[in-house]
């Protein structure tokens, strides 16, 4: 079995809303107890509606955001104890790809420049750091000639594979990937998706990829969290989230994908329709979160916030009407 990597235990973030006209200030909880585990060399995807705190968890593990909660271990080292030259390494050792390349580009700069940039960062210089950045582009696809270019002159794609051959300047073992295809035209995301692949097999990365495109998820990931208002409700592998899913929420969304999805692998998944929106994150609903939209709510789901536990098909659902684990007493 591979090594755990990344281990992320009741992890909280809460952000403080400032009062405005006609609002009061207010705590917002973002993320909300959440915990996983990474192996390194593998892919954990992570899915869930806007708002439901996927982004929220990447830019904490990278220090943009502060937990208010909860740890984070990398390697076995508390993230959060971590200071001066550590957290310097730690940053190498995590890196992140952003929705749009354009944004976390520098305009100004050209590739050679950015990535030569992020190099310099490494504690084991290259001898020549030029000859570097050419075997950089090469492992994404792109030529020397792209070294003199500018962002505007790249297309989206082109783009994408330098941002990413910046995050392999320092090494790192672990790729926060946050939406990292889904401003990409389809073509293109398939050969960018088909890179990562093929970086996690040559490097053996491990990938923490964040996605509303289930598809995506299902190509990527070995393991699968599903989010709803700031707490896991769903977590196991590919096939255990893409053929047996045990939570109503996880259904509607498998359900809402435009091919068809097969359960048990010979049972489609019934069309699911939500009513109503996501709950606002100052004012959670009582007991389950998701019980306002839920076909299957009872008074059960009103009153008791259902804990994640062990289903009969071998993941974690956070559902009262999940099928529990059948435990088997010796004889």
């Amino acid at each position: 079995m591979s090594a755990v990597l990344l281990e992320v235990d009741d992890l909280e973030v809460t952000f403080r809303r400032s009062a405005g006209p006609g609002r009061k200030a207010a705590s917002v909880p973002a993320v909300r107890g959440v915990s996983f585990q990474l192996e390194a060399g593998t892919t954990l995807g992570i899915a869930g509606e806007s708002g439901s705190g996927k982004s929220t968890i990447a830019r904490t593990l990278m220090g943009i955001n502060k937990p208010s909660g909860g740890s984070m271990r990398l390697n076995g080292s508390d993230v959060g104890a971590l200071r001066g030259r550590e957290l310097a390494q730690y940053r190498q050792t995590m890196q992140m790809i952003f929705q749009d390349p354009y944004d976390s580009l520098d305009p100004r700069m050209k590739v050679s420049e950015t990535l030569l940039e992020a190099i310099k960062l490494r504690k084991d210089k290259p001898a020549s750091p030029l000859a570097e950045v050419y075997q950089l582009l090469d492992k994404v696809g792109l030529s020397k000639s792209f070294a003199s270019r500018r962002p505007r002159e790249l297309s989206g794609g082109q783009r994408q594979r330098v941002s990413i051959a910046r995050a392999l300047c320092v090494d790192p073992r672990l790729i926060l990937c946050d939406e990292a295809v889904s401003a990409l035209d389809v073509s293109v995301r398939a050969q960018v998706l088909n890179l990562l692949k093929d970086l996690q097999e040559d490097l053996g990365l491990a990938y923490l990829f964040i996605s509303h495109d289930l598809s995506t998820l299902r190509f990527m990931a070995d393991y699968v969290g599903i989010m709803y208002l700031g707490k896991i409700v769903e977590l196991g592998t590919r096939d255990e989230i893409f053929e047996r899913p045990q939570h109503p929420y996880t259904r509607a969304l498998l359900s809402a994908v435009p091919e068809p999805v097969v359960v048990d692998r010979t049972v489609r998944l019934p069309r699911v329709r939500l009513t109503g929106e996501p709950p606002s994150s100052t004012n959670p609903p009582t007991g389950c979160s998701f019980h306002p939209r839920c076909p299957l709510a009872q008074e059960v789901c009103r009153t008791t916030a259902p804990a994640l536990r062990m289903t009969s098909s071998g993941q974690l659902a956070a559902c009262h009407f999940a099928e529990p684990e059948q435990v088997v007493a010796e004889a």
